[in-house]
Parts: structure tokens; sequence; C-alpha cells
């Protein structure tokens, strides 16, 4: 899919936020191996959430979904047919938090998932599959892992990906013997594993956490029912801000002034580049003049492509830290901003880890951009080419179904020009 986005100014109307993907997955697959049933609201139905939803079926969850909402009946027993196949589409999430959960069975299992996803970084289990003697082959049809996983005082890299840590601390309570994990530094996306442990804690598992690098967790535990509430996404409400930020005033709603969502970061960093927003019930973002500054995305990586965007706009240097894990995303989120932000003209360089973007540039438009199959570029593009003196088409647009299907729908309610096509 194409889109055709012409530049013009947006109206005051009120954006209501998705709700947050990252606590979505915790909490359904929380529900899922719980006892009883769960009621879930304000669920977005994106197509990284029906990865997992599918996947905990395959696992024996039954799971209804209404219009906004799941009722999760959980599982008392894992059930899982042999060499089942279990599809996470384009989710690392799903990949990531599910395979110690399905290597508690002595079932063969094989993950597949696009061909991004499966090249995605995940030496942290085999290292650990490995030493417990357990399958983890990669073979034409997918990855191949058996369990049953063993519980052992497991040491993790902290500077991969939290999402590993998350799939242990999922999988570790329901074995029959106490674990211990141990996080070694650097350790980067701590915000994400509070999530983690916020949503275990809703459905009865304790964890004792002895200080942020190390976790005693016990054995024999159960997940009990419970109903919740998934609260606005502050990723998402990062384009919106940036909006705000570049064309006209924003109103956002939906979201949870006191969430511990690490993507939260977006109001300081907009702050550090002398923007305006005011937080409260409904955030209000409006138009600053920008300047540039350090913004450290340890704990943040998923704003990098936004960032990225409203760097272009402030004036003077922007120096972007701790971004080398962007490089392992849907995309190579730093070369992929990197070549479309050249092609607007704009000055950037970057390094491993390092982005430097010089502004400010004016976006002429009038050219296509491809979204490298990946939402979050296409999303960021599309904030600029709200601003441009050129209407801007991006291609591979449809990416945005992974995380935010009714963005452009979004942007046409308040008043941006958007016209879609199929190639």
């Amino acid at each position: 899919m194409k889109v055709k986005i012409k530049p013009g100014k947006n109206n005051e109307n009120i954006i209501n936020i998705p709700s947050s993907k990252s606590i979505a997955h915790r909490v359904i697959i929380g529900a899922s191996l719980s006892e009883g049933v769960s009621n879930i609201s304000n669920v977005n139905y994106s197509n990284d959430i029906i990865a997992t939803i599918n996947c905990m079926e395959k696992l024996g969850a039954k799971i209804a979904l209404k219009d906004d909402s799941l009722i999760v009946e959980g599982i008392n027993l894992l059930d899982i047919n042999d060499k089942e196949i279990i599809d996470c589409n384009e989710s690392g999430s799903t990949l990531r938090f599910l395979i110690p959960i399905f290597a508690l069975t002595d079932k063969e299992v094989i993950f597949t998932g696009s061909k991004r996803l499966m090249e995605r970084p995940l030496n942290v289990y085999k290292e650990i599959f490995d030493k417990q003697g357990l399958l983890f082959k990669y073979e034409d049809d997918g990855l191949h892992i058996k369990g049953p996983l063993k519980s052992d005082d497991f040491i993790i890299d902290g500077s991969v990906s939290s999402q590993f840590i998350t799939g242990l601390l999922y999988a570790l309570p329901l074995l029959e013997d106490d674990s211990t994990l141990t996080i070694l530094e650097p350790y980067e996306s701590e915000s994400y594993i509070n999530l983690t442990v916020d949503a275990l804690n809703k459905f009865n598992i304790d964890l004792e956490k002895e200080n942020n690098l190390f976790y005693k967790i016990k054995g024999s535990q159960k997940y009990k029912s419970n109903d919740c509430t998934i609260e606005g996404d502050f990723s998402q409400m990062s384009f919106f801000s940036a909006l705000g930020q570049l064309n006209s005033i924003v109103k956002i709603d939906s979201l949870n002034v006191n969430s511990k969502q690490g993507d939260k970061a977006i109001i300081d960093i907009i702050k550090n580049m002398n923007g305006n927003i005011e937080e409260g019930n409904i955030y209000i973002s409006k138009p600053s003049n920008l300047i540039g500054t350090i913004v450290d995305l340890k704990d943040c990586p998923d704003l990098g492509p936004i960032v990225m965007a409203l760097a272009t706009q402030a004036k003077g240097d922007t120096h972007i830290i701790n971004a080398g894990r962007l490089r392992i995303k849907e995309s190579d989120r730093i070369l992929a901003m990197e070549t479309e932000l050249k092609k607007l003209g704009c000055n950037i360089t970057s390094s491993e880890t390092e982005v430097f973007i010089k502004g400010k540039t004016k976006i002429k438009g009038g050219i296509t951009l491809f979204g490298h199959n990946d939402h979050r570029i296409v999303m960021a593009l599309s904030i600029l080419a709200t601003i441009a003196e050129n209407e801007i088409v991006i291609e591979d647009a449809h990416a945005i179904t992974k995380s935010y299907p009714n963005f452009f729908k979004d942007l046409i309610k308040l008043g941006i020009e958007v016209e879609e096509y199929d190639i």
C-alpha cells in the first residue's frame, strides 16, 4: 500500500491513543496462563497482538474477541500437540516471550515468522537450551525447540533485549523448583521489565527483586485470572506529540499520567528540545522552536524514528546515543531513517550506535519515500510529510498494521489529507 500525504495544518480534534502493545502482550499471556476467566478491555487489534492471541490459543487458552475487549479462559495444564507450528508473524515480542513458555512442555515446537523476524538474534535462548541439553535448531521450516526447561541460576546479557528477560520471568514461576535470574550490565530497556513485573503481579505471580540486576523466582506458582484495562500507548502518542510540535496544536487523550512505560520519555525529550507540551488528563502539544540536544535511547529505543524526525526540525545539533538496538528491529531503523531523511535533504550521519543530525531543514517534498516494512518508519515520515512544501508519497505504508492500524484514519481525523491506494 502507498499513501499520499498533502501538507497542511492539523485541526484540534482530540486524538484517543490506542492501547499499549507492550502491556497488551503481557496481559494476554498472563491471562492465558491463569486459572479462571479474565476480561481484558481496551484492546487494539494490531497484527502483533493478533499473533500473540493466536499463539496462546495453540497452547490451549480459549480467547473470545469482542469489539475492543477479550474474554480469556486460561489453561490449567499446558496442552500442545507435538511439532505444533507457532506462527509469530512479525512480532519479536511474541517470539521471544513465548519460547521459554512453550519449552515448559516436553513437546517439540516449531516457531515460524517473517524472514526478518527469524533473522533477529536469539542467542541468549540458544545458550540456555544448549546448556540444558535441549533442542534449539533452525531448519527450513522454522526454529525447532523442545523442553522441558529446568530450574537454574540464569545469567542474561542485559544489553541485547529485555524481551529475553520477560520470557524467562513468565516461564520460571511455573517450574517445580526455584530459580534465580542475574542480569549483566549494561542493562538497557529496564522500563520494559517494570511493565513485565507489574503484569505478573496482576496475575498472582510473586518475584523477589533483590536489586535491579537480580531476581529470585519461586517455583510451583500458579497464575490466577484478573480483569484488566490496557492503558494508552506512549510510543504511539509520540507521533502525535511530534505533530503538535511541528504543525499545529494537538490534544491527546487515553493516557495514564502515572504510566511506567519507558516511552513516556518522549515528554522529557521534547521538553529538553525546548518543546511546549502540557501533561494531564489531556496532553497538549504545541508548536515550538525546537533546539538540538543529546537524546539517550537506552530505555526507549522505539522512540528513535520519531526523535530523528523531530531533530531535523530542531535548530543546531542533535546527538542520539545508545541507539544500537535500532539496527535489529523490524528494519535497521538507523539506516532506514538516514536513507529517507537524506532524500528530504536532511543532514544526518550515524555510527553503529549513534546518530548525528544538524537542523533545521526545510522539507520540500514532492518525492516518494520508502517505509522499509517498518511501522515506526512509516509513521515518523508521515509526520514530516504534513509540514512539507509539496505532497509526499510513502511506499510500504501497510506496515502500520503491525501496531497502529488506524494511524492514517487518525491523521485524517485531524484534518490531514491522506490518500491510500494499493500498489
